[in-house]
């Protein structure tokens, strides 16, 4: 049994990082540059970047009560653990911080594109910090995928 657990968490581990960087590094770019009306192709965006964040979510949720379960009060200081408990904290942000900001303000500017609209220059800086944040969120899950894996090799 202890090896499902194991398998499990390496699969979600890999599903979770996966997810991170086909969504924000292969697909998204793509849509951008085939897509030709930007307003459809930010809605895509936006709904594949929502879908990544609940994965994110689930998976975090369970790595962390896996942790927890298998190591007890000692997990809290390990590596793997503060570094799912921020990418974990990073998807909350992005989800339910700056997400809803940003489409407020793609609503607000209804009829038109919001980046065609005042309140394009808000949009710009808050799209800014969002794809910094993920980009240190999947920067996390590389060093997610690493030190898990020599954990998994050392056990």
């Amino acid at each position: 049994m202890k090896n499902l657990f194991r398998h499990l968490t390496t699969l979600l581990i890999t599903v979770w990082v996966g997810s991170l960087w086909a969504i924000g590094y292969l697909a998204v770019p793509v849509l951008f540059y085939t897509q030709p009306d930007r307003q459809l192709a930010g809605i895509l965006a936006g709904q594949m970047f929502m879908l990544v964040a609940y994965l994110g979510m689930v998976c975090g949720t369970y790595l962390l009560a896996q942790q927890i379960n298998e190591s007890g009060r000692e997990s809290i200081q390990k590596p793997i653990f503060l570094t799912v408990s921020a990418m974990l904290l990073i998807s909350l942000i992005l989800q339910f911080g700056i997400q809803p900001v940003m489409t407020d303000l793609k609503l607000q500017a209804l009829p038109a594109d919001v980046m065609h609209s005042a309140f394009a220059d808000r949009f710009k800086m808050l799209h800014g910090i969002s794809s910094a944040i993920y980009l240190i969120q999947s920067l996390l899950g590389i060093f997610l995928v690493i030190k898990a894996n020599r954990e998994s090799l050392q056990k």
